[in-house]
């Protein structure tokens, strides 16, 4: 009977790459009717969560650590974005792979978190936007007619902005991978900073996916004045675009405005030499024009020089 004979091949060496924690952050202020409910739903999915109690005045933090989840405490209410710099900022602690975050007042499901994660973890995408608008039938949850309105108008001008193609720029429910991380920097203090995320992301080339993802508002409480906190994102992505470009949405229109001064002062001295008379319409239209334009340009030269200096800074420091 013949013996039968084994081939060992080549004993080859596998590597085990050990990832990094997927860490669930909440922003929370005043939500102790819901914050158990967030954290034990999203516990299932998360190695790690942080809750960040920004300033409540109610048991938010303390029903948070009683549950046995970080939470990172600011001694006043700061606002959303600094909550996200608190998260941003524990994440990276904690060596993330994966920081998700999710609202505290339960419009998520946390069933979703690891479709969204997914494409981080396959390396298809730097930030995942759960979009409550991506399916019509999903965004009809999101309530009144006013909210939905607004969500797209901030989403238009968000994507004008960062030139990106999104449906709900203005969806909490996220994930970084730790990439970005690593690059997305905050300095907005208040709802602005979801949108401006999306410009940083387009300015360190991260690449952007959206999915679609559900919401309830049915049972949310929301205390915020929707035309106010419209209002505040928008002033917020319009001061973020000045800031990024000056020379060309201050710069232009300052030569723009001094073209014009100059014109009607030029058609006032002609109906001067003609009629020996001042047309006090065109002097003060001439002024005003000047002036703007004088304005416009010399802030623009002001923000141009500040950008120039700090970016400056950070090739220094990036070289050291």
């Amino acid at each position: 009977m013949a013996k039968s004979t084994l081939e060992e091949g080549p004993v080859v060496a596998v590597q085990r790459v050990d990832r990094g924690p997927l860490v669930v952050g909440i922003p929370a202020h005043n939500e102790e009717k819901t914050i158990a409910k967030v954290v034990v739903s999203v516990r299932a999915f998360a190695d790690r969560v942080v809750v960040c109690d920004d300033g409540s005045s109610d048991l938010t933090g303390s029903i948070a650590e009683a549950l046995g989840v970080d939470v990172v405490r600011h001694a006043a209410n700061r606002g959303y974005g600094v909550a996200l710099q608190s998260l941003f900022a524990r994440a990276k602690q904690l060596g993330a792979e994966v920081l998700v975050t999710f609202d505290g007042d339960g419009q998520h499901l946390a069933e979703e978190i690891p479709a969204l994660v997914q494409p981080v973890r396959e390396g298809k995408a730097d930030v995942v936007i759960g979009s409550r608008l991506l399916h019509a039938q999903r965004g009809e949850k999101l309530g009144a007619w006013y909210r939905r309105a607004g969500v797209k108008l901030i989403t238009t001008v968000s994507n004008a902005a960062s030139e990106l193609r999104l449906k709900d720029a203005q969806s909490g429910f996220r994930a970084y991978s730790g990439h970005a991380l690593d690059c997305l920097c905050m300095s907005e203090d208040g709802m602005g900073a979801s949108v401006e995320v999306l410009l940083q992301a387009k300015k360190h080339g991260l690449r952007v996916k959206e999915i679609s993802a559900s919401c309830n508002y049915e049972d949310v409480e929301n205390s915020t004045n929707p035309v106010r906190h419209g209002a505040s994102v928008l002033m917020t992505l319009l001061k973020l675009v000045v800031e990024d470009n000056p020379l060309v949405y201050l710069g232009l229109p300052g030569i723009l405005a001094l073209t014009l001064g100059g014109a009607f002062g030029a058609w006032m001295l002609r109906l001067y030499t003609i009629e020996h008379r001042i047309v006090t319409n065109w002097a003060l239209a001439s002024i005003t024009f000047v002036l703007m334009g004088f304005f416009f340009l010399s802030t623009a030269i002001m923000l141009y020089a500040i950008q120039r200096v700090a970016k400056q800074g950070n090739r220094n420091q990036d070289t050291h």
